[in-house]
């Protein structure tokens, strides 16, 4: 194996929050992955920080729990990586907003790290965004944040949201910008470390089938859906805060849509592909109520089981307007798309779950065709990124026999069937790409302002005008409004 480059310091990984449960049930079993890999450096140490009061020992049989071994399956040398990382897993309990509780976080981190070695810290929020102030002046206060040419380097990773509109988001980057430079912080959005999505620009830009199609001459509207068949599943709190529009739309679907959409860059240097992102958010008109639909599930017998309305869940208010349900027709203003509907939706409490990206082509003009018994469909790519991975084009062809008759046909590609290893999960790779260093899939500041631009007037009329989502019962497709918004574009949701 080739030593690469971030193998050759050590790493102090730190992650504040370690005993929530994306800390315990995410991101300690990605850096457990990466371990079985050989993705980790000889020297690191993983540190939780949190108020939970705990034992190391404790801490460890927490991540136990949690821990598997989906690159080296056999018992005994799973058994063997397993007690090895969880050796190198520490836990101090403390503050959030105390320095003197970072500073028993900087005496562990002493103890573990050699002094005559290079190393690199990375400092994961894994908390909640009204903290991400405190814990970051804590850290700075601690002196646990500075860079120190050739011997230490620091790194933060946040977790979205972040913000709730755009004044809030840029209060936000301005803050944390006082103690991380924007070169150290790392905006992380998970949907981006998915397989499907990374390989968005190969489909795009290594296939040169694709270049002459990619544009309004040739494609008719773009499709994109983020579906869940559950509710908010015990997170009332933190969705009734937040909604369907922050919590999905505005990061997952406009990532997805400005991978879609983005020109290609002049190389993939981090920094040119976050231009190309950047430039197409901020080609994206604002949406207005006249764009969208939102909607709030209501409670409905759902495969044989009746199933709680939003209002119903525990920790939701009574009154509460926060949609669970989101459908929008976005423009982007040019010459490449100008005039072709970009339709996103996001909902909880539906009647599927999946995620997918769905390119629709204009139909064949005066088709010979046209008057056949089954006349011709137009052309679709499908990109799915869950719950089964793969690409699918369908095309038209004609069926055997007698008399001549067409059939709608799709040419597959699964990623089970076609590829033996196993799927990184998107931790695995995001943390990874920390690690190295390479920010391809982080957030820059400005592509996060670009995207608050797109839906902060909205969500302020929405908001200001306490307009009610459309109700829809649980399991179905969501409200029929959002079928009519389709329909204005000639489309429909699937």
């Amino acid at each position: 194996m080739v030593q690469q480059e971030h193998l050759s310091r050590q790493l102090s990984f730190v992650v504040i929050g370690a005993s929530g449960d994306l800390a315990v049930k995410k991101i300690f079993p990605a850096l457990f992955s990466l371990y079985c890999r050989g993705d980790m450096p000889d020297t690191f140490c993983c540190c939780g920080f949190a108020r939970t009061d705990m034992s190391h020992d404790a801490f460890r049989a927490l991540l136990l729990e949690h821990l598997a071994c989906r690159y080296t399956p056999g018992e005994q040398e799973c058994r063997a990586l397993t007690d090895a990382f969880l050796k190198r897993c520490f836990y101090v309990s403390g503050q959030y907003d105390a320095p003197d509780s970072f500073g028993a976080l900087a005496r562990v981190l002493a103890e573990t790290e050699k002094s005559d070695m290079p190393t690199r810290r990375v400092f994961y929020f894994s908390i909640p965004p009204f903290l991400f102030m405190p814990t970051a002046q804590s850290l700075a206060q601690a002196s646990l944040s500075d860079d120190i040419p050739e011997k230490r380097q620091c790194r933060v990773v946040i977790e979205k949201p972040f913000g709730r509109d755009r004044a809030s988001s840029d209060e936000l980057t301005r803050g944390l910008a006082a103690v991380f430079t924007e070169e150290q912080t790392y905006r992380i959005d998970h949907y981006l470390g998915k397989e499907v999505i990374q390989n968005m620009m190969a489909l795009r830009f290594a296939n040169l089938v694709f270049e002459p199609l990619w544009n309004r001459v040739n494609i008719a509207r773009v499709l994109i859906t983020w579906m869940e068949d559950i509710g908010v599943e015990g997170r009332a709190g933190y969705f009734d805060a937040y909604g369907i529009l922050r919590d999905v739309m505005q990061n997952h679907l406009l990532q997805m849509l400005a991978l879609t959409a983005m020109e290609e860059p002049l190389s993939l240097n981090p920094e040119y592909v976050r231009d190309e992102k950047v430039k197409v958010l901020r080609s994206a008109a604002p949406a207005t109520l006249d764009d969208i639909v939102t909607g709030q599930y209501v409670a409905a017998s759902y495969h044989g089981t009746q199933r709680k309305g939003y209002l119903d869940e525990d920790g939701v208010p009574p009154d509460s307007i926060t949609p669970t349900y989101a459908a929008v027709a976005l423009k982007i203003r040019n010459r490449r798309w100008d005039g072709i509907p970009f339709l996103i939706r996001a909902g909880k409490g539906l009647n599927d779950r999946k995620t997918e990206i769905r390119i629709v082509f204009r139909k064949v003009p005066a088709n010979i065709f046209a008057n056949s018994p089954n006349p011709p469909e137009a052309n679709e790519l499908v990109i799915r990124v869950q719950p089964d991975p793969g690409i699918s084009l369908s095309f038209m062809n004609k069926k055997l026999g007698m008399p001549l008759s067409l059939q709608k046909t799709e040419l597959k590609l699964s990623y089970a069937e076609v590829f033996d290893e196993q799927t990184p999960d998107a931790y695995e790779s995001l943390i990874l790409d920390v690690i190295k260093g390479d920010k391809s899939l982080f957030i820059r500041a400005d592509e996060l302002a670009a995207a608050w631009d797109v839906f902060t007037p909205v969500l302020h009329a929405l908001e200001s005008c306490t307009i009610r989502p459309q109700p829809y019962p649980f399991g179905s497709n969501g409200p029929q409004s959002a079928d009519a918004l389709a329909a204005l574009y000639k489309a429909d949701w699937r």
